[in-house]
């Protein structure tokens, strides 16, 4: 049985981690490019396999486990160093990311210069329909409303204690530390809610327009199982 195993590393930190899997024999599988929903940053994903160690873990039990270096948080004009000094064979992978992606890879040892690809959109995998950049921009001031009621709930209750204060009621420092140390209490369920139905709305809008894109017969089966499963999530909410 294969398992994967998933370790998030800093951007600073993934060289002198290729190394390290560069030492101990194991051997590259595949590279790719995620992007975030919520925000527009992207998520790569290294994955290696230690062959000699699997082999071994096989013979042993039958398992073996396959090794992914995360990068989060990857904005598309922060530089990406290239791993192809380590594994040369991950030159299709990166010029892929930069070609489609528009991700800002340094140092390729084999870099096709744009041109990996023949696409009549430039970085055609960073383009979103509008709906989807309309509810991404939603979601957006939806958390911007949340953060900003917070901060006004907590200066409002700073001020009521320091009023308190002035007419000598006691225990008035405790209030302020009270109203300083929960400064996000007043914007209470509202805004937390606010910001899930915009994440819904931002995740409907993707899958949406992944629907138009399909084949009408296909696009009315996914249609129909995504009602079917709403159907039993909310059964199961209910019983």
């Amino acid at each position: 049985m294969q398992k994967a195993i998933y370790a998030t590393v800093g951007i600073d930190e993934l060289l002198s981690h290729v190394q390290a899997l560069k030492g101990v024999g194991a051997r590259f599988v595949q590279m790719h490019a995620e992007r975030c929903v919520d925000d527009g940053s992207y998520r790569l994903v290294y994955t290696f396999i230690n062959v000699r160690a699997a082999q071994e873990q096989i013979a042993r039990d039958g398992n073996y486990a396959i090794e992914n270096l995360v990068v989060e948080g990857i904005d598309q004009y922060q530089e990406i160093p290239s791993i192809s000094s380590y594994y040369p064979a991950v030159f299709p992978f990166e010029n892929e990311a930069h070609d489609l992606s528009g991700l800002a890879i340094t140092d390729m040892q084999i870099d096709f210069k744009g041109f990996f690809y023949q696409v009549s959109t430039a970085e055609p995998m960073s383009v979103i329909t509008p709906e989807v950049k309309a509810a991404r921009e939603k979601a957006m001031k939806v958390r911007a409303a949340a953060e900003d009621k917070a901060r006004k709930a907590a200066a409002e209750k700073v001020a009521t204690a320091m009023a308190a204060a002035g007419e000598g009621t006691a225990g008035v420092g405790d209030a302020a530390d009270a109203a300083v140390a929960q400064p996000a209490a007043a914007a209470g369920s509202d805004a937390q809610h606010d910001e899930v139905a915009a994440k819904a709305a931002l995740k409907a809008a993707e899958m949406e327009a992944k629907l138009a894109a399909m084949d009408p017969e296909k696009a009315a089966k996914v249609r129909a199982a995504l009602a079917a499963k709403a159907a039993r999530d909310k059964q199961k909410k209910e019983a």
